[in-house]
């Protein structure tokens, strides 16, 4: 193995970082092993790298003897990973595409996802994530490891009260995730001018006796207002309700006036929990507009 240094310098010796790219390198040979032992990788796993840069955590993922489909928006990293991988991407072993993750198709045969991604995906990423764990057409997602900001781990796992928020709850609705390890800013080259760390996220599979889809809407709805009463921040119609088959505004508004008396619509949003929203949207669906 070449190690992260070298493979960080032989791209830094092309050209310069990115800042708007986000690109952070991981130089630590250590850490960047963890998230393969945290994803559990085998030889028979399809692996998807997300902005794999330099190429550090591909050398460890290829080492590993699995399939990796690498996704490099950078043109510049693209034609560095060409050329440092052109036996493995001869042999069929990687699969290097061109272009931005969350616009790029993924391949259907991925089974576990391992990414040092660039902080500012991370929320779309997990919508993306999410969308693609629930196509149907998609059966092999095991887990997910991905290092992220650390502030961005608290919130999805809710690590504290005041991380509670509509990340964490939505991401309930399919996900277990957990906090794997804090990792400092001298790990990295250059420095992040934050702490990072790994995350994992598990498939839950979990069946729910309301469409997921009006859970997502109805969170996002009542924390865009979060210190205000649910009754209030779920006066407006979600911007996306047409997104969730058989809602529109006049359900919306009709379901909402229903429960106008119900004492959950008191509530601030930090004071449901997990299973209150999912319960709140079970009545809701009960309500039908009939007119």
């Amino acid at each position: 193995m070449r190690g992260a240094r070298t493979l960080v310098d032989l791209l830094r010796s092309k050209q310069d970082n990115d800042k708007s790219l986000g690109q952070h390198f991981l130089i630590n040979d250590d850490l960047i092993a963890l998230p393969l032992q945290y994803a559990e990788i085998v030889k028979h796993d399809h692996v998807l790298e997300i902005g794999p840069g330099p190429g550090v955590l591909t050398e460890a993922l290829l080492e590993q003897g699995c399939k990796v489909t690498a996704i490099e928006i950078d043109e510049g990293a693209v034609k560095h990973l060409q050329k440092v991988f052109a036996s493995e991407i001869t042999a069929g072993q990687l699969n290097l595409l061109s272009g931005d993750a969350l616009q790029v198709k993924w391949p259907s045969s991925i089974s576990k996802v391992v990414a040092n991604i660039p902080y500012q995906i991370s929320s779309p990423l997990v919508e993306l994530l999410t969308k693609y764990l629930r196509n149907e057409e998609v059966s092999l997602l095991q887990k997910v490891v991905l290092l992220v900001q650390e502030e961005f781990a608290e919130r999805l796992v809710m690590e504290y009260e005041s991380d509670v928020g509509s990340l964490g709850m939505t991401a309930l609705l399919d996900w277990q995730s957990e906090m794997l390890q804090k990792v400092a800013p001298h790990n990295f080259s250059p420095n992040p001018r934050v702490n990072s760390c790994f995350i994992e996220m598990t498939p839950s599979h979990e069946q729910f006796d309301c469409d997921k889809r009006l859970v997502k809407q109805v969170i996002h709805q009542a924390f865009k207002q979060r210190r205000k009463k649910i009754r209030t921040s779920l006066k407006s119609v979600p911007r996306r309700l047409n997104r969730v088959p058989n809602w529109y505004s006049a359900r919306w508004k009709m379901a909402i006036s229903s429960l106008a008396d119900d004492e959950r619509m008191n509530a601030r949003p930090e004071e449901f929990d997990f299973d209150d929203w999912i319960g709140f949207c079970q009545d809701l669906e009960k309500i039908q507009d009939n007119s």
